[in-house]
């Protein structure tokens, strides 16, 4: 049949076997461009323009192509990559000791404060944003193992023990002021008559000790912190040690080292002391032959340089670097109502607050008729005092 020739050409030809077909040419199939619509803002952030999708996908380098994450730490070293591996190794070293203290405090917060401290206790605001008022005792009872345990005649039983230090921390908000009671502060103790004020949680506990000292200050008290003597030499160690001033010292605890106790010696002047020293120089309040006038009073400013010192030693490239260990051994040193996020409020509100000077409540020393040797307040002192402590 003859074809019309206006008739377009089929789009394929059917041939039979054994016929060749034409030799052609590859066609390249046809296709469509389409533009895209206007780049976002977060795109155009990062330096991508409409242009870009002139360029096939797979026509760019790899480091450049659409949907693939490109890993920062591949490629040529640079400053860049450097700083960022430091910035990722010192985030994963804060976290992990992040990660460490609130585990331990979980297990050491709260729940093991002696019975009826907490009725005596107010809750106090943020540490951050506001001021609390924390009472800090150190008592006189020896641990069952490791360093001081094998003290002659030392009272390991913690119900029996006197406070031997009495230290009230406004802290918080940007504030932190200390002042110390000395132990032989006479008071009424209620049910005892008048003492000196470390018998009250012999006597009555820490319920007691808290209402003998909030009566006396006329302060509420917000929180709570007992020293814990077993782990507090481990913690300095942690925190690589402290430095203190002191006058010449030849003191002899417990009996002295001949008798099982201790016995240290140290020159006039500054020293960088671990965690064992450090205890002992907050327990001394008798220095003879070296230095007779130190006192109960003079162990009371010690106890406030230690920590001060521990303090600034929080913030040494040996803590950053010991600061899992120091994480997790914090929270074991003190027994406290506080939890893990609030104890870390008062750490960051120490470092706020900065060093607060050491400041000791002064009072006359006075014999009484049975013999002790006792101070005597003076109530218009206390009342300065106090008022000091609380606004500066």
């Amino acid at each position: 049949m003859p074809r019309d020739s206006n008739t377009e050409d089929p789009p394929y030809r059917v041939y039979r076997g054994g016929d060749n077909p034409p030799a052609q040419a590859p066609q390249e199939r046809p296709y469509r461009t389409y533009r895209s619509a206007p780049r976002g803002l977060r795109a155009r952030l990062r330096g991508e323009d409409d242009t870009d999708l002139s360029v096939a996908d797979h026509q760019r380098p790899p480091t450049e192509r659409r949907g693939r994450l490109r890993s920062p730490f591949r490629g040529p070293f640079s400053w860049r990559k450097g700083l960022l591996i430091l910035v990722s190794a010192v985030a994963f070293w804060l976290l992990l000791s992040l990660l460490l203290f609130f585990i331990s405090a979980s297990q050491h917060a709260g729940g093991d404060l002696p019975a009826g401290a907490q009725s005596q206790l107010t809750g106090g605001g943020p540490m951050l944003t506001s001021a609390n008022t924390v009472l800090v005792l150190g008592l006189d009872n020896r641990p069952t193992s490791g360093f001081g345990s094998k003290e002659p005649g030392a009272n390991t039983n913690e119900k029996a023990a006197n406070t031997d230090t009495i230290m009230l921390w406004r802290i918080g908000g940007g504030v932190s002021r200390r002042l110390s009671i000395p132990r032989d502060t006479l008071v009424n103790i209620p049910g005892l008559g008048q003492s000196k004020i470390n018998a009250a949680w012999s006597y009555g506990g820490p319920a007691l000790a808290l209402k003998v000292i909030k009566q006396f200050t006329g302060l509420q008290i917000n929180h709570l912190v007992v020293v814990d003597l077993a782990n507090f030499p481990k913690f300095i160690d942690d925190v690589g040690g402290v430095t203190v001033t002191t006058p010449k010292i030849c003191a002899k605890i417990a009996g002295g080292a001949a008798n099982g106790g201790f016995t240290i010696n140290l020159s006039k002047g500054s020293h960088h002391v671990n965690g064992e020293t450090a205890e002992l120089l907050a327990r001394i309040r008798e220095n003879d032959p070296c230095d007779p006038s130190i006192s109960d009073l003079t162990r009371e400013g010690m106890q406030q340089q230690i920590l001060n010192s521990i303090k600034s030693q929080l913030l040494s490239f040996h803590t950053f670097l010991h600061l899992p260990w120091v994480a997790w051994d914090a929270p074991g040193v003190v027994q406290t109502d506080m939890g893990g996020l609030t104890m870390l409020q008062m750490a960051i509100a120490a470092e706020i607050g900065g060093s607060a000077p050491v400041s000791l409540l002064k009072e006359s020393s006075q014999t009484l008729s049975n013999g002790a040797q006792v101070l005597v307040p003076n109530q218009g002192n206390v009342h300065a005092q106090v008022q000091k402590l609380l606004n500066g």
